[in-house]
């Protein structure tokens, strides 16, 4: 809409009465004051106030914003894209998503491209907005394909670093890929995940977590009685061994005892007598 010049004794009165004429409140007035206007001396030479003015054109809604913005970046492009946005006003989200015959254009390496695109959608949309919008920009379901990848990824190396025991450094990620991996790796127990470098080379490391590698009881020993030196059961000397003694009902059935294959045919041979027979030394 175009400005019309109005005038009054004082730029109030310019004011009122462009409001009056173009039937709006002064807070739906959009004006430039042209001429302060002055009273004059006595009442002479006095010169009346002039503004421009015009109404207010209402700002688009986010979704509108964002799909105009787009269509310009897709027709420079020279791509078809059809573009479905909803925009969310209890949680201030607006998502958007892409379709087309050849999205892989838009998706990039590893998503950025459509990183970029969604950035750009952001600055867009909350450009002069009180409240922070928060965009997200999808196609072909990659946002879901590309978090379940990366929770796999994480949990088979956070498992692999509990085995070696040494740190392992992912490529550089944007921060909602970050948090994926962290997220992932606070579930395997005895890892745990970081995150080094800045801005672009910001990535994740991923190391053992020794704070909760415990093994056995709290003082972190084992509690078996053997090869535990705080254990309190006595340990076995070689001399506390005792031979078995058997019944003679368990020599009549030895295939029911614990007897071994050994035993079983020389007590079938000769039960009375021990195991290996007497040895009989000559005195010459």
């Amino acid at each position: 809409m175009e400005y019309t010049k109005f005038s009054g004794k004082t730029v109030n009165d310019a004011i009122i009465d462009a409001c009056q004429k173009l039937e709006v409140t002064s807070d739906k007035l959009e004006y430039e004051v042209v001429e302060e206007g002055s009273s004059g001396f006595l009442g002479f030479n006095a010169k009346p106030a002039i503004i421009n003015a015009r109404v207010k054109e209402e700002e688009a809604k986010p979704d509108q914003k964002a799909k105009d913005f787009l269509n310009d970046v897709f027709a420079s492009m020279k791509l078809t894209v059809v573009i479905t946005a909803d925009y969310n006003e209890d949680d201030n989200s607006l998502s958007i998503d892409l379709a087309g015959d050849d999205m892989g254009i838009l998706i990039g390496k590893r998503g950025q491209t459509l990183d970029s695109l969604q950035y750009l959608v952001s600055l867009v949309v909350n450009k002069g907005h009180e409240e922070y919008i928060r965009v997200k920009v999808d196609t072909e379901n990659y946002r879901q394909r590309r978090k379940e990848t990366l929770e796999n990824l994480a949990k088979n190396i956070a498992f692999k670093v509990k085995r070696t025991k040494r740190p392992v450094s992912l490529e550089p990620m944007n921060p909602y890929e970050r948090r994926i991996i962290h997220t992932a790796v606070q579930k395997v127990r005895g890892a745990t995940s970081w995150s080094e470098g800045e801005n672009l080379q910001r990535h994740v490391v991923i190391g053992p977590d020794r704070k909760k590698q415990s093994y056995g009881n709290r003082n972190g020993r084992y509690n078996s009685g053997y090869g535990n030196r705080n254990s309190s059961q006595p340990r076995r000397r070689s001399g506390d061994y005792q031979r078995r003694e058997y019944t003679d009902e368990q020599k009549k059935h030895p295939d029911d005892s614990v007897f071994s294959t050994f035993e079983s045919e020389h007590l079938e041979e000769a039960p009375t007598t021990s195991l290996y027979g007497k040895i009989e030394i000559n005195k010459d």
